[in-house]
C-alpha cells in the first residue's frame, strides 16, 4: 500500500487579518515540510478566520480573499513548497450562479482550494450548509455541488468542509463511490460542552460510511463568542483511533498513512446527491518505501471542568489579544463570580495585567472586603479600593431613592467608576455575570452589566461554584497557591445592596433554579414539561416569567464566550417584546 505523510495544523487565525493568516499558513507549512510531509492541511476558512460574518456579503472582502489565496499559492513555492500540497480554507464566489432572490449577493462560497505548484489546482464549497445554532450559512454562502479528489503520491484523498461530515449523505457517501484512500475534512467546529465526545462518535461513523481513513482538522482559539477547542481526529476506515490532537492548543500533527493504491479506472463523472466528482492529479507516483516513524498520539482528554475553565480562558484571551487590548479591569466584590472572573483573567492575560477594583458601600461586609484583598494577594493582580459611600450620599442628597431604586444605584456607581477607570487608564471592562443572573434579569443595567466582555455569561451559578472549585484543586495540585479565598466560595451568594442581603430572598436555591433554566433556556421545554419532570408550578411560572420579561437586559449585555449548546446571544434568539407567556 502507498504511504503517505499527512500533516495537520491545527492552528488559530483571526477574523479580516489576510496578511496575519497567511503567514501563519506559511509558517506553519515550513514545518510541516521539515518533518517530511506529502500532504499539508489547514482549517476551514483559515485564510479569513471564521466566522466572516457580513464581511461575506462585502465583495471588496471577497476578493481580497482570492487575492491573498493567490498570493499565498505563489509565495508557498517561491518559498521552495510548490510540490508540497497545501490544503486552505478561505471565502470564495461562484462564477456560476446567476443573482436571485433568497440568494446572498455575489454569490459567496465557503470554500477550501489546494494549492500546489504555485497555483490553485483545485477549489470547491462546503456542500452542505448549516442553518442553526450559531450558524447562518444559508444567509452567506451557495453551496458547492462537487465531489472534489486530488490524486497525491498515488492516494486519491476525497475532500470535504466540517459540516458536509456532520449531516447525513453528500460528500461521505460519495467519497465511497470516487473510491477514495483517504477523506479529509477541513473544520472551523465551535466548542461546546461535551461536544468532544460527540465529535469523536461522528468521525468514526463517517468513516465506517466513507469506506476509508478519514482525518478530522480542527481550528483552535477564539473569535468574539465562539471558543475552538481543536480535539483534531483521525481514524481508519473501520473507526479505530490513529491519532487525536490536543484541545484548546495549536499544532502540528503529522503522521504516517498506509492507504489504498488509486484506481486505474476511478469513477469520473456524478456520484450520490447530485455531486460531480472534480479529480485533479498532482501526482501519481507514490513515495518510495520508508520507515514510517510518525505515528500520531492520543492526547489525554481533560475532564469537564477543566474542559469548561479551559474554554474560558481561551475565550477571553483571544478577545483581548485580537482587539488589541492590553489589560482588563474587574470589579471585586469578594463573591465568587468576580473572584472566578478574576482567576480566569489571570491565567488568559497574566496577574500582571489585570486590575482589581474594591468598590464597598456602607452594606459591604468586612469579609467580603477582606476576600477581595485576599483574592488580590493570592493572585497577585493590581489592586486597589475606592468606596463608594460619598458618592451615594452625593446623590442622595440630591435625589429621593428608596428600595430597589436606592439599590441600583449602587451598582450603577460601581459600574460608572469602572467606566472612568477604563477610559482614563485603558483597561477594559469585564462583567462579572453569570447565566442564571442573565436568565432571570438578577442584574443592574449600567451597573453590574457594564463591560466589553463577559466571561462567565454562559455558565450557570452551580457551575460557577465547581469551576472555582476545580481550579483551586489544580492549584493545589500543581504546588501554587489557591487562587480563590475559601471563604468567596462557601458564603451564601449576595449583592449585599441591603442589610442582610442574599441571592435566595429573590430567587430559589441555583440548584433548582438552573435545572428550570437548563430546561426552559437550553432545551426550549414549556412549562408543562418542566412541571411534569417534578418542578412546583408555582416556582415554574415565576421563574419562566422572570426570564421572559428580562429579554431587554440580555440584549444590552456585553458578549461572552460560549460554552454551551444555547448561549444567550447567536444561539438563543426571542423578540424583545413578546406577549407570549408560558402558563399552567
Amino acid at each position: 500500500m502507498p504511504q503517505l505523510r499527512l500533516a495537520l495544523n491545527q492552528i488559530d487565525s483571526r477574523v479580516g487579518d489576510l496578511t496575519g493568516n497567511a503567514e501563519a499558513v506559511l509558517r506553519w507549512t515550513r514545518h510541516s515540510a521539515e518533518q517530511g510531509a506529502h500532504l499539508v492541511a489547514f482549517p476551514e476558512m483559515v485564510l479569513t478566520g471564521y466566522p466572516v460574518e457580513d464581511l461575506a456579503l462585502r465583495t471588496s472582502f471577497v476578493e481580497a480573499s482570492r487575492a491573498a489565496l493567490r498570493t499565498l499559492a505563489a509565495r508557498l513555492a517561491e518559498e521552495g513548497f510548490g510540490d508540497l500540497p497545501v490544503v486552505v480554507g478561505y471565502l470564495d464566489r461562484s462564477d456560476t450562479d446567476r443573482p436571485r432572490f433568497g440568494q446572498p449577493a455575489g454569490a459567496p462560497r465557503n470554500a477550501g482550494a489546494v494549492l500546489y505548484g504555485g497555483e490553485v489546482a483545485l477549489s470547491y464549497a462546503k456542500h452542505h450548509l448549516p442553518n442553526y445554532g450559531v450558524f447562518d450559512e444559508f444567509r452567506y454562502f451557495v453551496p458547492g455541488d462537487t465531489m472534489p479528489v486530488i490524486r497525491v503520491r498515488g492516494v486519491d484523498v476525497a475532500l470535504a468542509i466540517c459540516e458536509d461530515l456532520w449531516q447525513d449523505g453528500g460528500r461521505v457517501p460519495a467519497a465511497r463511490s470516487a473510491e477514495a484512500g483517504l477523506l479529509l475534512s477541513i473544520n472551523a467546529s465551535p466548542y461546546e460542552r461535551d461536544k468532544d465526545d460527540t465529535r469523536l462518535e461522528l468521525v468514526r461513523k463517517r468513516a465506517q460510511e466513507a469506506g476509508c481513513t478519514t482525518a478530522y482538522l480542527a481550528m483552535t482559539g477564539g473569535q468574539d463568542e465562539l471558543v475552538f477547542d481543536g480535539d483534531s481526529i483521525v481514524v481508519d476506515a473501520s473507526g479505530e483511533v490513529i491519532a487525536r490532537a490536543p484541545q484548546f492548543s495549536e499544532g502540528c500533527v503529522v503522521l504516517d498513512l498506509d492507504l489504498p493504491a488509486a484506481s486505474a479506472d476511478a469513477p469520473v463523472g456524478g456520484v450520490d446527491d447530485g455531486l460531480r466528482i472534480d479529480r485533479v492529479v498532482l501526482t501519481e507516483e507514490p513515495v518510495a518505501p520508508y520507515e514510517a516513524t510518525m505515528h500520531g498520539a492520543y492526547a489525554e482528554r481533560l475532564d469537564d471542568d477543566e474542559e469548561v475553565y479551559s474554554a474560558l480562558v481561551v475565550g477571553l484571551r483571544a478577545y483581548v489579544e485580537k482587539n488589541g487590548f492590553r489589560s482588563v479591569l474587574i470589579g471585586l466584590s469578594g463573591g465568587i463570580d468576580s473572584a472566578l472572573v478574576a482567576a480566569i483573567a489571570c491565567d488568559a492575560v497574566g496577574a500582571a495585567n489585570v486590575y482589581g477594583v474594591s468598590m464597598p458601600s456602607k452594606y459591604s461586609s468586612d469579609h467580603s472586603k477582606d476576600d477581595a484583598a485576599e483574592l488580590a494577594r493570592r493572585t497577585g493582580l493590581n489592586f486597589r479600593t475606592v468606596p463608594i459611600a460619598p458618592m451615594f450620599d452625593a446623590y442622595m442628597a440630591s435625589t429621593e431613592l428608596t428600595g430597589l431604586a436606592e439599590e441600583n444605584l449602587q451598582s450603577r456607581l460601581r459600574g460608572t467608576l469602572l467606566m472612568a477607570i477604563s477610559n482614563q487608564e485603558g483597561h477594559i471592562v469585564l462583567a462579572p455575570g453569570n447565566k442564571s443572573e442573565l436568565a432571570v434579569g438578577y442584574s443592574t443595567l449600567y451597573g453590574d452589566s457594564v463591560g466589553a466582555y463577559g466571561p462567565i455569561k454562559d455558565v450557570y451559578k452551580t457551575s460557577i461554584f465547581r469551576l472555582a472549585e476545580w481550579r483551586n484543586r489544580a492549584a493545589t495540585e500543581r504546588g501554587q497557591t489557591p487562587p480563590i479565598p475559601e471563604n468567596s466560595i462557601t458564603k451564601p451568594p449576595s449583592a449585599e445592596l441591603r442589610p442582610g442581603q442574599v441571592d435566595t430572598d429573590s430567587l430559589p436555591d441555583y440548584p433548582v433554579l438552573d435545572a428550570i433554566l437548563d430546561l426552559y433556556v437550553d432545551r426550549d421545554q414549556g412549562a408543562d414539561a418542566i412541571i411534569a419532570a417534578g418542578y412546583d408550578p408555582a416556582l415554574v411560572t415565576k421563574t419562566l416569567r422572570m426570564v421572559d420579561t428580562a429579554e431587554y437586559k440580555r440584549r444590552q449585555y456585553p458578549p461572552g464566550t460560549k460554552i454551551s449548546a444555547k448561549g444567550f446571544g447567536k444561539d438563543r434568539r426571542l423578540p424583545i417584546t413578546n406577549g407570549w407567556r408560558e402558563s399552567v
